[in-house]
């Protein structure tokens, strides 16, 4: 059966958990920050996986796609049709070339148990492996789709999810979309996409063989393809390929905004949210494509024919040694699928009219810096503040100590979290929903919970407070703490979830969520307006910094 919370189980807010008292804790979190980067950690707050289910039962529905008959598993919440291919596995000649259409079959194809996770390096967390069932693969291209229980008179709103992980980690079953599906009454769609090297390798060899003259963006392909074979097949699920929301965070939300301006995507979504991540910048093509064949040359390749030969084992690891490990492995601009940066687009407007979520949440840094300093073994001190901060923006850190002061913090890691925030994810944010207003409807929030993460009882001498990803769980129904917070999750989720229904989030019993430029506070017991989220991130600074 599939596993009913998207979340890891965890005791109530404020009680210790037991694993914190093993020894060795504190090793096994220096061993994730020196696996994980940036926006890579997102993957580990969100979501338990999808449990493999076991032989489905002969009550079991089955559904006549496309392709072929299938056969789900049903649970308290609904059905679930795991492991469908959306695409031909991308191995052999198929390596680093754009999605290519399923093939068929006879029969009744099993879809109780998720399909393998694509090519990544495996990351032990207090969570278990983020890239959830399974053994990482380059036959990958699989989607997962959660039907509720309960029947319905109307096609239903499909919610397509695409998850983060620095576009190097992660999977689809990492997420289970029953909850959402279930409570919000929508289809709930989540898929696998190529990642790293294998999903975003630009070279000129390969721009060469592509009649568009572009390369690097498979995996944007692959989310691309995942969102036709929405508009081919899931009316049969009782979806209604006219109303499709795509939601994500971090990579998830920078893929929507990325997608948001791809020419290759139009009409093939109607609304979209953007969690934590939508103006993260391309790769310019040459800059990507340098970077590409100084990684085939590492690997001791100097034509396509050699990459594609080479065993996946292999370049996976080429990927993650130090020599690459700075690499930003995710779009670029290829002049097919991405055109334009985010921002340039979104000034310009052009995008579809679709109405447009997109938010923060108030400490998206804090568990970044707790994992560079206090789990891996060390707190930042007063006198290391400074030298932090210079070693991040050497031509600026005089601007920015003289605005975040230590005095204003209760301890160093907060101030230093605090410039992380504002200038890598709330400014951004702010400005490009700015832009966005100017073109069609948006909306903004924060999110501030400041005890988002106090289930998990992480060994860290300050309040991680709603660190990045934090609020997965209360979108995907898996929040068990107090009485508020539990009440904040049913609002998020009726947020989310009415969106994908009308365009608007707002339904009854909820506070009235208006337009931009007001953001929505997201807190326990204090949903509310603010027109002060600029201010409070100092967003005047960064863009003097940023130009």
């Amino acid at each position: 059966m599939v596993h009913p919370s998207p979340v890891p189980p965890g005791p109530a807010a404020g009680r210790r958990h037991a694993s914190s008292r093993r020894p060795g804790r504190r090793r096994t979190f220096a061993a994730l920050a020196a696996s994980l980067t940036g926006l890579a950690l997102s993957a580990a707050l969100g979501a338990t996986p999808v449990q493999a289910a076991g032989n489905a039962p002969a009550t079991a529905p089955v559904v006549r796609i496309h392709e072929g008959l299938i056969r789900g598993v049903s649970g308290e919440n609904g059905t679930s049709y795991l492991g469908i291919p959306y695409a031909k596995p991308p191995v052999g000649p198929l390596r680093w070339k754009p999605p290519a259409p399923p093939e068929g079959w006879r029969g009744v194809r099993d879809a109780t148990k998720p399909g393998n996770p694509c090519m990544q390096s495996k990351v032990q967390t207090p969570w278990g492996d983020l890239a959830g069932p399974g053994t990482p693969s380059e036959d990958c291209l699989y989607l997962n789709v959660h039907v509720p229980a309960k029947r319905s008179l109307r096609p239903r709103p499909v919610m397509v999810w695409i998850h983060g992980g620095g576009f190097t980690i992660g999977s689809g079953a990492f997420y289970d979309g029953g909850v959402l599906a279930q409570r919000g009454d929508v289809i709930v769609v989540t898929l696998n996409y190529r990642l790293g090297a294998f999903g975003f390798l630009a070279h000129a060899g390969l721009s060469a063989e592509s009649p568009t003259g572009s390369s690097g963006n498979y995996g944007l392909l692959d989310q691309q393809a995942a969102l036709r074979w929405v508009q081919r097949n899931i009316a049969a699920f009782g979806g209604n390929p006219r109303n499709v929301t795509i939601f994500g965070e971090s990579a998830g939300g920078g893929s929507v905004c990325q997608n948001l301006i791809s020419p290759l995507a139009k009409g093939l979504f109607h609304r979209a949210i953007a969690q934590s991540g939508c103006a993260f910048p391309a790769a310019p093509k040459q800059t990507a494509e340098a970077a590409g064949e100084n990684f085939a040359a590492a690997v001791g390749c100097f034509d396509v024919a050699c990459l594609r030969a080479k065993p996946a084992e292999q370049l996976l690891a080429a990927a993650g040694t130090p020599a690459f490990d700075r690499i930003t492995w995710g779009p670029s601009v290829d002049g097919h699928v991405v055109r334009e940066q985010v921002m340039e687009a979104f000034r310009a407007g052009r995008l579809p009219r679709v109405p447009v979520i997109q938010g923060t949440t108030r400490d998206e840094a804090r568990l970044n810096v707790a994992t560079a300093y206090d789990l891996a073994g060390r707190v930042l001190t007063a006198e290391e503040y400074p030298q932090a901060v210079r070693r991040a923006f050497p031509s600026t850190a005089d601007q920015i100590l003289a605005r975040y002061r230590l005095s204003d913090y209760g301890t160093p890691a907060e101030a230093l979290a605090a410039i992380y925030t504002d200038a890598q994810f709330a400014c951004p944010s702010y400005a490009s929903t700015a832009l966005l207003a100017r073109h069609t409807r948006a909306y903004a929030y924060e999110f501030s919970d400041p005890h988002a993460m106090d289930y998990l009882n992480l060994p860290v001498s300050f309040p991680l407070g709603a660190p990045h990803g934090s609020e997965i769980r209360y979108i995907f129904g898996g929040v068990t703490g107090t009485p508020a917070q539990q009440a904040l999750a049913d609002r998020m989720l009726t947020y989310w979830t009415r969106f994908a229904h009308t365009g608007v989030p707002n339904g009854k019993g909820s506070p009235v969520w208006k337009k931009f430029p007001l953001v929505q506070d997201l807190a326990p017991g204090a949903i509310k307006p603010t027109l002060t989220f600029a201010k409070d991130h100092k967003c005047d600074l960064w863009a003097q910094i940023t130009g």
